[in-house]
C-alpha cells in the first residue's frame, strides 16, 4: 500500500528544503571563484542573503508538478521549466539557449533538447541536481521512483548517462529515508542498496568506486577518485554526492562543508547532498541557514495548472 499524497508531499518538501539551502550557500563558491572560498576555509557563511540557483528553481517545478498531478507529466514539467526560467539563476549554456529558443517559438523541448550534441542529448548533471524531492516523494515505491526520475530527466537530458544520474540520486534519497530512526549505515552498505537500481552506465561504474573509498579519506583524495562536478557531467558529479551523503547522513552541516571543500560544481554537488541528507533528518539544518536563504516562491506551493 502506497503512502498518501500528503505524506509524500511532506517528504518532498523536506528534501526541497535541504536542497535549496545547500544550493544557495554553495553558489558562493561555485568553481571556487575568487575570495568566496574563504568562507569554506573558515566555515563562516556570508552574512548577506543567499540566492538559490537553477538547481532549486528547477526542483521547485518538479515539486509543483508532483503536488498537482502526483506524477511527472513531461509536457507540464517542460512548461513549468520554461515559464519559470530565469537567466540570472546560473543556468548552463545549453538550457539557457534552448529555453530562450522555445520562448520565441523556435522549437519544442522534445526536438531541441533531444537534438543536442548531434542527437545524443546531454549527459550533464542537470537531471540529477533537481531530482532529490522526487525520490523523497516516491520513497515508498521504487518502480515509481525509477520511472518518474527518468521522465523528469528526459525533459532536458536525454542521454542515458544523464538519465542514470537522475535515477541514482532519486533512489539514494529514498534509501536515506528508509534509514530514518536508525543509525546511519556504512558507506558500502548504503551504496550497495542503491547500485542495483542504477542502469548500467558510467555513472553506475563510478558509484561502485564510491563504496570502496574509506570514510576518513581526505576530500582531495576522494575527488581524485570520484570527481567533483568540474566537468558538469552526471558521471563526475553523482558519485561524490553519494559518498558525501553516506558519510555524513546524520550531519547536514558537516555534509555541506565537506562537499563544498571538494570544489568543482559546488552549488550542484551540495544541492544533491543537501536534498538527500535532509531526507534522513531535517533537524540538522542550521536554522540560521534556512533564514538566510531567500524565501522560496509561493507559486511552487500554490499554482494550479489545468491540463488541456
Amino acid at each position: 500500500m502506497t503512502d498518501s499524497h500528503e505524506t509524500r508531499l511532506n517528504r518532498a518538501r523536506q528534501s526541497l528544503e535541504g536542497l535549496s539551502v545547500a544550493d544557495a550557500l554553495g553558489m558562493h563558491s561555485e568553481f571556487w571563484k575568487g575570495s568566496m572560498t574563504d568562507f569554506i576555509k573558515t566555515r563562516k557563511p556570508p552574512e548577506k542573503q543567499w540566492h538559490y540557483t537553477d538547481d532549486t528553481n528547477m526542483a521547485l517545478s518538479i515539486y509543483s508538478i508532483l503536488r498537482q498531478f502526483e506524477e511527472i507529466k513531461q509536457d507540464e514539467l517542460a512548461r513549468s521549466f520554461i515559464k519559470r526560467f530565469d537567466n540570472t539563476r546560473g543556468y548552463g549554456y545549453g538550457a539557457n539557449k534552448v529555453f530562450k529558443q522555445i520562448r520565441i517559438g523556435q522549437g519544442t523541448w522534445r526536438d531541441l533538447f533531444g537534438g543536442m550534441f548531434g542527437g545524443t542529448g546531454s549527459y550533464g548533471n542537470g537531471g540529477a541536481m533537481r531530482v532529490a524531492p522526487l525520490g523523497a516523494y516516491f520513497a515508498d515505491d521504487m518502480d515509481a521512483i525509477i520511472n518518474n526520475a527518468k521522465l523528469s530527466a528526459q525533459v532536458t537530458h536525454t542521454h542515458p548517462e544523464g538519465i542514470a544520474g537522475a535515477i541514482a540520486v532519486a533512489v539514494t534519497t529514498a534509501i536515506a529515508i528508509s534509514y530514518r530512526g536508525q543509525d546511519k549505515p556504512s558507506i558500502p552498505e548504503f551504496i550497495d542498496k542503491i547500485l542495483p537500481h542504477i542502469p548500467d552506465s558510467e555513472v553506475k561504474e563510478n558509484c561502485m568506486k564510491a563504496k570502496t573509498v574509506a570514510p576518513d579519506t581526505p576530500i582531495d583524495d576522494v575527488v581524485m577518485v570520484l570527481g567533483n562536478g568540474r566537468h558538469v557531467s552526471a558521471m563526475d558529479t553523482v558519485p561524490l554526492t553519494l559518498w558525501c551523503a553516506a558519510n555524513w547522513m546524520d550531519n547536514y552541516e558537516e555534509a555541506f562543508w565537506q562537499c563544498a571543500s571538494a570544489g568543482g560544481d559546488v552549488d550542484t554537488t551540495c544541492a544533491i547532498v543537501g536534498g538527500i541528507v535532509a531526507s534522513y533528518s531535517t533537524e540538522t539544518i542550521p536554522e540560521k541557514w534556512i533564514q538566510q536563504r531567500e524565501p522560496l516562491p509561493a507559486w511552487a506551493f500554490e499554482e494550479v495548472t489545468t491540463v488541456p
